[in-house]
């Protein structure tokens, strides 16, 4: 089998890892060389399977479309002029199109040109009616949310997090503003190492949920772990740390009554008009895992796009305020920003959860791990929602080809 190194490891390369070759959960029941459990679903090469059955092996909540007919997407196919578009990757190598989407472990792309799908294929275990893990592409629904409360005056974004939450008074929350927290501005005492069991993303994945060792005795839920994190340093300075979005998603529950899978269901998958159900991660008191925890189809995370492409507009409808998209468009601190090191991401920033680019094409985007991203280009008039799994956690894989990869596909539809 054809295999490909990251930082020293040998993984099976796109078209290896396929989970249709693999055989995985094939059978009645699987064997148990093919069966993949809670546990071992994060493991790679089962991760390409488990990105899209989540649902089958950890606590979940629905996500209604609602009732009548989907939203209409027109399509104008665009597929073989696209496939063979070539880039040049960050490190000078020379790639097609086509053939970069099995070296970055894509599941799933969709192409939107002034809302037309002009490009969409499928490989692996994803179909189209099937949810893939968006992973930290949540945080922007979640963002998006409350920005467009604060707009409407629901939330004020100059006070504390304790006016909203007096339990975390004492906690690393005590004196960050709600902007802080929504610019990924606090000074916490919390790793986001995805590779060391002992960091803080790590405590606050058990918390919620995810696989904890026999003698686990620590917090039970995500808002018991929040409460037991500590500020270390000054706010004010980027540092970006996934509990933050469950702050804010705890906040909106707090101010409106509703809970974050609902506030998604009400304020944007019945509106829009989505095509299918999405699922949310939940922990054992049926918390939302907002910071990296929805289960979207493609068209429906690229309908999400499209909608920020289109300033908050769907069918005659303004359903997030114009003003909203404007504000994640300007972005924030780029100084800021570029102290935090991310040498992957030259000139970007940073604002209400939305990673903006400042390139030639205006572009921002919702990230998350294993490579999943949605790519909005005004400039360009171009949505992109992409499922991967890629076997690196961080961007270290797959950004070097995925964003001049974005970059050359706006600039072919601009042109």
């Amino acid at each position: 089998m054809s295999m490909i190194e990251f930082n020293g490891e040998h993984y099976l390369d796109g078209r290896a890892s396929d989970p249709r070759e693999l055989g995985w959960m094939r059978g009645a029941p699987p064997p148990e060389d093919k069966r993949i459990t809670f546990g071992r679903h994060v493991a790679f090469p089962q991760l390409r399977w488990s990105l899209t059955h989540m649902r089958e092996l950890a606590a979940t909540a629905n996500i209604w479309r609602g009732g009548g007919t989907p939203s209409s997407l027109e399509h104008w196919d665009r597929s073989a002029e696209i496939d063979l578009l070539t880039f040049q990757d960050m490190d000078g190598h020379t790639r097609r199109f086509d053939e970069a989407l099995y070296d970055t472990y894509t599941d799933g792309i969709a192409v939107l040109h002034r809302g037309r799908v002009i490009y969409e294929r499928y490989f692996g275990a994803l179909e189209p009616h099937l949810p893939h893990a968006c992973f930290s592409v949540t945080k922007s629904y979640a963002g998006t949310l409350a920005a467009a409360f604060l707009y409407e005056g629901l939330l004020d974004d100059k006070r504390t997090i304790p006016h909203y939450l007096p339990e975390l008074k004492g906690t690393g929350w005590e004196e960050a503003t709600l902007r802080q927290v929504m610019d990924m501005q606090v000074g916490l005492a919390y790793t986001e190492d995805y590779v060391d069991e002992n960091s803080g993303v790590n405590a606050y994945a058990r918390a919620g949920g995810a696989w904890r060792p026999a003698n686990y005795d620590g917090p039970e839920t995500l808002c018991d772990y929040l409460r037991t994190v500590r500020k270390e340093g000054a706010h004010g300075q980027f540092a970006y740390k996934t509990i933050n979005t469950e702050v804010i998603a705890w906040v909106m529950a707090r101010v409106t009554g509703r809970s974050f899978i609902q506030l998604l269901e009400e304020h944007l998958w019945t509106t829009l008009r989505c095509e299918e159900n999405a699922y949310m991660r939940v922990d054992s008191a049926g918390m939302a895992t907002a910071g990296g925890g929805l289960y979207a189809s493609l068209r429906d995370l690229v309908r999400f796009g499209e909608l920020m492409r289109r300033e908050g507009e769907w069918n005659g409808r303004q359903i997030i305020p114009e003003a909203v998209v404007h504000e994640v468009q300007r972005g924030g601190d780029r100084e800021n920003f570029s102290q935090a090191g991310y040498g992957l991401l030259p000139g970007y920033s940073y604002r209400s959860q939305w990673w903006v680019t400042h390139n030639e094409l205006n572009a921002f985007e919702a990230r998350g791990m294993h490579g999943q991203r949605l790519y909005v280009a005004p400039k360009s008039e171009m949505v992109v929602a992409r499922f991967t799994s890629h076997p690196l956690a961080s961007s270290a894989g797959s950004e070097p080809i995925t964003g001049p990869q974005m970059l050359a596909l706006g600039r072919m539809l601009a042109a």
